[in-house]
């Protein structure tokens, strides 16, 4: 459905978020004589009213099944369940559904996409995509789940070589046909969203029926096993392919770059370079050229963000991390350190046992536990680990102030929560500038993400 299918209808907005403001941006620069209803909070009518004026209409009940079919079109944006029932009701009932990523690709078809997306690491190989494929001189718009909508972009003028894509679990099926799609890991993330973990990986692993080629992560059974009926499908991790061994980002037995060389700590931050060098690849570009712009990539905010030392420890912002998994990795990144780490948030029921075993085998220095889910946290690691040092604090700024009394001098206080903020903030960002300010930094020197848009 493209856009200017839409004239003449009936078409509601559902959200009015970044995503769902795009869309309503593009709807009235496409078809001014179209008049929209924005399915949204009363404090978002406000806001679209006094810039829209009646060119909109503003609904502010939640949505139901009797709403919705009153409507030719939803369009909806991505924090919108897909099976959500008034949505699945209203879909039976002959109402279309749409989104501003499917609008995107709807409008061009044409386009060259490379696509990324999992439940850890998809922002950091996106923009180490378009990073790497800009020093080889392409032009390149980075765009998507990673803070920049599509419909943003829709009216460009600019001639883009490359389209790289970030795409949520919420997105995926969403998408138009990709040259590369690029599935980095699944874990176990958004069960509110999906209902459970098969739909979630399933929805994950949709983006292989949309790929030209399909660039997969060798080190997961799960995805082997998943996506081997692809026709062309391409490892990373492996021991033939990009992957990291020997303190070494590596190509088949050849040593390509030192880790020490590469602005991002971890090895999971290497395993994010090996697949955007395999989508390079499998784009056709050349991989071995492009691994040397590597070395000038600027890290994202938010993602095992080094702030400064203050008293004599250090503090890292890993905000962007919610599951156990990425606080497990966090963890590994800063081995042989003494680390107070802090974890919990909202609580969307994730299991957290892995991280109480990796804690007993690998334990930290302190973990503050936080939060609406901190309670269990701690009482899981009381069973698990008994002789770790845990704390339980309310707030971030009670988990912040206790963090810095347990860790000694040369330590490093970690925030890495592996669960989402919605508890006591707005987003991670939100939680990530509020800790730098706790610790005594400039909230505002934590910049935006390099490179988004077209260049």
């Amino acid at each position: 459905m493209r856009i200017a299918d839409l004239a003449g209808r009936r078409v509601a907005i559902w959200g009015y978020g970044r995503e769902g403001r795009a869309v309503l941006a593009a709807l009235r620069l496409r078809l001014p004589a179209l008049r929209p209803t924005l399915l949204c909070s009363a404090a978002e009518a406000s806001t679209a009213q006094a810039l829209y004026g009646d060119t909109i209409e503003c609904i502010t009940a939640e949505p139901y099944a009797g709403l919705l079919w009153t409507f030719d079109v939803v369009v909806k944006s991505p924090g919108v369940s897909a099976y959500a029932p008034a949505l699945i009701d209203a879909v039976a009932a002959g109402v279309a559904v749409s989104s501003g990523t499917a609008l995107w690709f709807a409008e061009n078809p044409d386009a060259r996409v490379i696509a990324v997306t999992g439940t850890k690491g998809k922002s950091t190989t996106s923009a180490l995509v378009a990073h790497l494929l800009r020093g080889l001189g392409q032009r390149v718009a980075l765009a998507g789940n990673i803070g920049l909508p599509l419909l943003e972009l829709i009216d460009t003028d600019a001639i883009v070589d490359r389209w790289v894509v970030e795409l949520s679990s919420f997105q995926t099926r969403e998408a138009g046909p990709l040259d590369v799609g690029v599935i980095n890991n699944v874990y176990e993330e958004h069960l509110d969203w999906h209902g459970s973990r098969e739909r979630y990986v399933g929805d994950k692993l949709a983006l292989a029926e949309r790929a030209r080629t399909l660039v997969v992560n060798g080190l997961q059974p799960e995805l082997a096993a998943r996506t081997a009926a692809h026709p062309d499908r391409r490892w990373f991790g492996t021991p033939d392919g990009w992957h990291v061994a020997d303190g070494h980002v590596c190509h088949g037995g050849e040593r390509a770059l030192p880790l020490a060389d590469l602005p991002l700590p971890g090895e999971h931050n290497a395993l994010n370079l090996c697949a955007a060098l395999t989508a390079i690849e499998a784009a056709g570009g050349e991989a071995r050229a492009a691994i040397a712009h590597a070395r000038t990539f600027r890290p994202l905010p938010h993602r095992l963000q080094r702030l400064g030392e203050a008293g004599g420890v250090a503090f890292v912002n890993d905000s962007i991390s919610t599951t156990p998994q990425a606080t497990i990795e966090a963890l590994r990144s800063l081995e042989g350190r003494a680390v107070s780490v802090l974890v919990g948030g909202f609580d969307r029921g994730l299991d957290w046992r892995e991280f109480a075993r990796y804690a007993r085998a690998h334990p930290p220095h302190a973990v503050i536990a936080l939060g609406a889910n901190g309670a269990r946290i701690a009482a899981l690691l009381a069973e698990e680990a008994p002789a770790l040092r845990v704390e339980r604090c309310a707030t971030l700024g009670e988990a912040v102030a206790a963090a810095r009394a347990a860790t000694p001098a040369g330590g490093v206080v970690l925030l890495s929560p592996g669960a989402p903020s919605f508890d006591q903030f707005r987003d991670y960002a939100d939680r990530g500038r509020a800790f730098a300010q706790l610790a005594g930094f400039d909230p505002q020197t934590i910049a935006g993400i390099d490179g988004i848009g077209i260049a």
